[in-house]
């Protein structure tokens, strides 16, 4: 299947190289002309063939609502534009809306797999009417992880980024969980290898997971945590979960207490972000920052 894709960078250049590796025929465009397959949106749409299929993953809000306005005037009707970035899905609904009046098909994908996804594939969650979705089930199956789990087509329009949503939500809490536990087995005088306690964990244990894999991984390269910052970014997706539990009376405590400590991470350098920032590092290769000397 040939497709266009609309920002290279972590994630979007990996998808491209999965892409191309599974056979398809994959034209790229980025701000940066180094990446870039084209030098602009006209002559990405001018290499596709119609109909085209263009999938978008750009920055959230402004960046991603200035590609899909250029994306409008220079796609044809029955085309069909795929945002693959973190978008909120109340934006999904209004860019359908936006693409729809030209005859544009519009279809939202929640993607998970940060910088591992080119080795091991993308965990899709896709929102869109059936149609659209089933025109571009080659470009999934190719992104998604081997065997039979790995995507969903969840549902309606903003259904995709709904259910990216809640994961990252998800995501927050569990990275919490492992910080603090982290913190309390270095604090006591008891415990002197804690390192080695969390590699125990891995196998046998129902607290066994790929993060708890990611935490060791970080904790080989740095024991103690000492080089980082305890300081953790929210990029979004937390924020929105707490509000959308607000707006449907969900009772939401863990998740949203560890948004909030992301919120204290900001204030004094906090031992259990330091977990929180290596593990962000090490599952989507965040950027990190160097403790204070």
């Amino acid at each position: 299947m040939q497709i266009g894709l609309v920002g290279l960078g972590k994630m979007g250049g990996n998808m491209r190289e999965r892409l191309r590796n599974a056979g398809h025929e994959v034209v790229g465009y980025d701000t940066n002309p180094e990446l870039s397959d084209v030098k602009n949106l006209v002559e990405l749409a001018d290499q596709l063939a119609a109909p085209r299929a263009v999938w978008v993953m750009v920055p959230a809000g402004g960046p991603t609502q200035r590609v899909i306005d250029q994306l409008a005037s220079v796609l044809k009707p029955g085309d069909i534009v795929i945002d693959g970035g973190n978008s909120r899905w109340t934006d999904d609904e209004k860019h359908a809306e936006e693409l729809g009046k030209r005859g544009i098909g519009f279809v939202d994908a929640g993607v998970s797999g940060g910088v591992w996804g080119l080795e091991h594939g993308y965990a899709l969650m896709v929102g869109g009417a059936e149609e659209h979705v089933e025109r571009l089930k080659p470009v999934f199956d190719a992104l998604k992880p081997e065997g039979p789990y790995g995507y969903v087509h969840a549902g309606k329009v903003g259904a995709g980024h709904f259910s990216k949503m809640v994961h990252n939500g998800i995501e927050y809490a569990m990275m919490q969980a492992y910080a603090e536990g982290w913190e309390l087995l270095e604090k006591v005088d008891s415990v002197d290898n804690v390192r080695e306690v969390f590699r125990s964990w891995q196998q046998g244990t129902v607290i066994r997971s790929w993060l708890l894999d990611l935490a060791v991984n970080a904790l080989d390269e740095d024991q103690h945590l000492d080089k980082l910052r305890g300081y953790a970014e929210d990029s979004g997706e937390g924020r929105w979960t707490v509000e959308a539990a607000i707006d449907n009376a969900v009772p939401l405590p863990a998740i949203t207490a560890s948004l909030f400590a992301r919120f204290a991470s900001r204030q004094d350098d906090s031992p259990q972000m330091k977990m929180i920032a290596a593990l962000r590092n090490q599952f989507g290769g965040h950027a990190v920052e160097a403790a204070k000397k």
